[in-house]
Parts: structure tokens; C-alpha cells; sequence
């Protein structure tokens, strides 16, 4: 597969639907961000006992299982192959290039919008008042980045996917905690990993920022867990950046999580 970046034209063009709808009042826009909402969130701080304090550091190492195990799913069935996505030739067929980029992103963030919604409609024992309203945050972001990709892409935008989440107990904080922990990890690693195939700027513009607010939310998620780990070794280097997983890494690590079968031949990878 040839996957050498191309350099992005200097000429101008007609703006993107792509471009116009972020750019225009786009849903990422309209989330609830005034002052009244600010106060709550504020008031929800200042009152909850938030249970994260009392953990240890055994306790989080439950926690890291979940993360540990998708990372191990990259790295166990991930070398380099003639087939870079084996399994991954038929089924659903994510496109050419960058469109085949956006429905690699549109299917990460399905995934992600579908488990926050679950979390929602069936929160785990024990749940705090402050815990709720920031995971149904989280909910409300994942959702308006699902949407985004299927408004931009229109007619080349893959259809709903079946997921798969049999092995995660939604009535267990551990268990949510530790999956919103593995998700965000993995999607910030993998919109990273994707910037430097994406050809055109006004896509990786857009992707940066939508992997920012991913980095929000797997910081948030994992001082949930333990407070002050919001920046592990697991997902910063030692020249303090960001690590990135490539999309057929990416695509392997969620598989187990995604009933559909996606047909990922022609995403660019390395």
C-alpha cells in the first residue's frame, strides 16, 4: 500500500462542506458552555466528596488492566505485513485515502458515542452526582463527533455500526472506568497516529481539534480513577509527547468491540 504524504496544495479552492460545517455553527459549537452551566459544574466540584482520593495505588492497577489489555491487542497482532488489516478485506468499506481516514474516525467515535450512552442509560453502583454529569458530558462530545463525521461525509459515510460490549460490566465503576480509560487512550493515540496521512490541512485541522478534546476526556477519566495520573508514562514519552498508534493498530486494538465486519484495504496506514 502506498502511504507516502503528499504535500497539501497552496491553491485556493472552494471550501469543503467539510470545512464549512465547522466552521458555520456546527454542532461542536452548541455544547452547553454558559455561565449557568459553568456555575453547576462548579457548584458539582465544590460539594461532591469525590470518591477518587481514597484510592491506592493497588486499586488503579484494576483500572490499567482494561488499557493494558487493548494495548496488548495492538502490539500482539500488529507487525508489518503485506496484508496491513488482516481479517480486515471485506464487510464494510471505509473508502480510499482521506475519506477513508474520516469513516476510520466516524467508526472510533460510533464506538465511543455508543458506550457513553450506555454508561448513561444504566449507571454503575454507587454512582456520585458529580460522576454522573461528567461521564454525560463526555456522552454529549462523543455524540457530536460521531454526528460531525456523518454530516461531512454525507453519501461516502460508512452506516451504523453493531457493537460489542458483552465483556464490560456496566454496573461496576471499575469495570466503565477502566474501559472509558482503554477508549480515550485509544483514540487519542489513534487521531494522532493518523495526522500524518491525512493529505489535506483543512482535515488535519479539523482532527486536531477533536483529538484535543479526546486528551480532555482521557485526562478526566483516568483522575477518575487516581488522582494526579491524568499524564502516565503508558501514553506520554520521555520527550513528553503524545504517543500514537497506526490505524491498523488501531482497528486491531478495537475489533473485539465492533460486531461489524469493516473493510479497511485501502486506509492508509504504516
Amino acid at each position: 500500500m502506498n502511504t507516502k504524504k503528499q504535500k497539501n496544495s497552496n491553491g485556493k479552492s472552494k471550501p469543503s462542506l467539510l470545512s464549512y460545517i465547522f466552521l458555520k455553527g456546527n454542532i461542536l459549537n452548541q455544547l452547553p458552555m454558559n455561565d449557568q452551566y459553568l456555575k453547576e459544574k462548579e457548584d458539582l466540584y465544590s460539594t461532591e466528596n469525590s470518591t477518587t482520593t481514597a484510592l491506592k495505588r493497588r486499586s488503579f492497577l484494576k483500572y490499567a488492566g482494561a488499557s493494558m489489555a487493548v494495548t496488548a491487542l495492538a502490539v500482539a497482532g500488529c507487525s508489518k505485513d503485506d496484508n496491513d488489516f488482516p481479517g480486515m478485506d471485506e464487510g464494510v468499506y471505509l473508502g480510499k485515502g482521506d475519506i477513508a481516514i474520516l469513516n476510520y474516525a466516524y467508526a472510533l467515535e460510533q464506538l465511543e458515542a455508543a458506550f457513553y450512552t450506555k454508561v448513561a442509560e444504566t449507571p454503575y453502583s454507587g454512582i456520585s452526582e458529580l460522576e454522573k454529569a461528567l461521564l454525560t458530558d463526555i456522552r454529549d462530545h462523543e455524540i457530536a463527533h460521531r454526528e460531525f463525521f456523518k454530516a461531512a461525509l454525507q453519501t461516502s459515510a460508512i452506516p451504523n455500526l453493531e457493537v460489542d460490549f458483552s465483556s464490560i460490566n456496566f454496573g461496576s465503576r471499575d469495570s466503565v472506568l477502566a474501559t472509558a480509560k482503554a477508549f480515550e487512550d485509544l483514540g487519542v493515540s489513534a487521531y494522532n497516529g493518523a495526522g500524518q496521512l491525512i493529505e489535506k490541512g483543512e482535515y488535519l485541522l479539523l482532527a486536531g481539534k477533536i483529538v484535543s478534546v479526546e486528551a480532555r476526556h482521557a485526562a478526566l477519566v483516568r483522575d477518575l480513577i487516581q488522582n494526579g495520573s491524568f499524564a502516565g508514562s503508558d501514553v506520554i514519552d520521555m520527550n513528553g509527547l503524545e504517543k500514537s498508534l497506526s490505524p491498523s493498530k488501531v482497528l486491531t486494538a478495537a475489533a473485539p468491540f465492533i460486531k461489524t465486519k469493516i473493510n479497511a484495504r485501502d486506509l492508509p496506514t504504516y
